[in-house]
């Protein structure tokens, strides 16, 4: 049998409860927040890039189309690798422990709380941000259109994850994910690293095994 990685306190996930990760009550308030909230933050966000690419720019519509393509598969491979490379890193000093599970491992503990399912509005603002100079940093006028894919791929990513974590599974084709992330949740953590699509499971070898 196949040692899994620990991640996580608690010896199995507590799917009733929730961490309290500050003692002062607005911290702590500050940790939660509704899907809704990042998920259109995200999307306006890739809305205004989209509208002042076209606007202000030369960049053709079919150009610019494929940019932003680009930009959702690149948001998956971010997606993959930080959730495999980051978020599961080995804790093997105090700083890595504290870090790994405040950004990863209170979810595996407490999977199904609703709350902390995203990263707070400030942060996701804040990340915007960086977002937006980084690739216009990068690409010049064609971050504006690598962003709003960017962005489509991180609010698909959240619908996806909030969905797999708040509702039974679906009869269509997003069952496939949510099988996929409830195996990497409750059977191994070291396969489904994609939450929003398959595609770097498949090709970097991770997908779970056909035998559950």
């Amino acid at each position: 049998m196949t040692t899994l990685k620990k991640i996580g306190r608690l010896d199995r996930p507590d799917n009733h409860g929730s961490a309290q990760m500050f003692k002062n009550p607005i911290l702590e308030k500050l940790t939660r927040t509704h899907i809704s909230i990042p998920i259109t933050l995200w999307l306006a966000t890739g809305g205004i890039s989209l509208y002042w690419g076209f606007k202000t720019t030369d960049i053709s519509l079919y150009a610019g189309f494929g940019v932003l393509i680009l930009g959702i598969l690149g948001f998956t491979l971010l997606e993959y690798l930080m959730h495999r490379y980051i978020y599961h890193m080995i804790p093997d000093t105090p700083i890595k422990d504290k870090i790994q599970y405040n950004m990863h491992g209170v979810h595996h503990d407490y999977p199904k709380d609703k709350d902390r399912l995203t990263l707070p509005p400030f942060i996701t603002l804040v990340y915007a941000v960086i977002f937006y100079y980084l690739f216009t940093f990068l690409m010049g006028d064609y971050g504006l259109f690598f962003l709003p894919g960017f962005m489509i791929g991180y609010a698909a990513y959240l619908g996806v994850h909030y969905m797999v974590h708040a509702y039974q599974p679906p009869r269509n084709f997003f069952r496939v994910l949510w099988v996929n992330h409830s195996i990497h949740h409750y059977k191994d953590p070291d396969a489904a690293f994609g939450v929003s699509s398959p595609l770097w499971d498949y090709i970097l070898g991770t997908m779970p095994k056909k035998s559950y």
